[in-house]
């Protein structure tokens, strides 16, 4: 899968999941064109280098974003796209109440 991954304005990008392992930045800007004019293709990978199936596109107009929404679903060498658009994080989200077990008494460990 193929991730792009843009963080100059979080209102101009959006998230494709499912992308074909051996798909190029430059197909995937192919893909969006039809939107409107695209800023930057990421695709992310893993520690060794290669990728996981996700990319970021970020647009230079936010109608173009909206234009990307419209074509989920859609196909990229074979493979249906999921997209999305990117989503920020809220601090404080991740902090779950953990309940911490009691310890029991183990005379013999």
């Amino acid at each position: 899968m193929i991730l792009m991954l843009v963080t100059v304005n979080k209102h101009l990008v959006t998230w494709q999941q499912l992308v074909d392992y051996a798909c190029t930045p430059e197909e995937v800007q192919q893909h969006f064109q039809s939107c409107g004019a695209v800023n930057r293709v990421t695709i992310r990978t893993d520690k060794y280098n290669r990728p996981t199936g996700y990319a970021y596109v970020e647009f230079l107009e936010i109608e173009a974003v909206q234009k990307a929404l419209h074509i989920n679903e859609s196909e990229l060498r074979g493979r249906q796209l999921k997209v999305t658009a990117k989503r920020t994080n809220v601090p404080g989200m991740r902090k779950v109440m953990r309940v911490r077990r009691p310890i029991r008494f183990r005379p013999y460990y």
